[in-house]
This record gives C-alpha cells, sequence and structure tokens, in this order.
C-alpha cells in the first residue's frame, strides 16, 4: 500500500470513529429502549471497523 493510500484509509477510519461517537451520544441522550440498543451496537460495531482500518494504515 502506498504512502496516499495509507493517508485515505486513516481518514477513512478517522471519520467512522467520529461518526460513531456522535451516534453513541445522540442515542445515550436521545433514545430509549430498543432503538437506544440498536444504535448503540451500530456505533460499537462503526467503531470496531473503524479500530481495524486504523490498524491496517500503520502497517
Amino acid at each position: 500500500m502506498d504512502p496516499m493510500q495509507k493517508m485515505w484509509l486513516s481518514m477513512i477510519a478517522l471519520l467512522i470513529m467520529a461518526l460513531s461517537v456522535v451516534i453513541v451520544t445522540f442515542a445515550r441522550s436521545k433514545t430509549k429502549g430498543a432503538l437506544r440498543f440498536g444504535l448503540s451496537f451500530v456505533a460499537f460495531m462503526m467503531m470496531v471497523v473503524g479500530f481495524i482500518a486504523g490498524l491496517a494504515s500503520i502497517t
């Protein structure tokens, strides 16, 4: 992977993780019940994907 691809991958990973923080903040402050769980779960999965993409951009 060339340096430009690594840069784009790391930027995408950062954006995914930032979006997951926004989603979990919204879920915990504005929703209840199953919707809250669903949004939190989606945000957690996005955080995991962002973490893996961040690791891939380092190596």
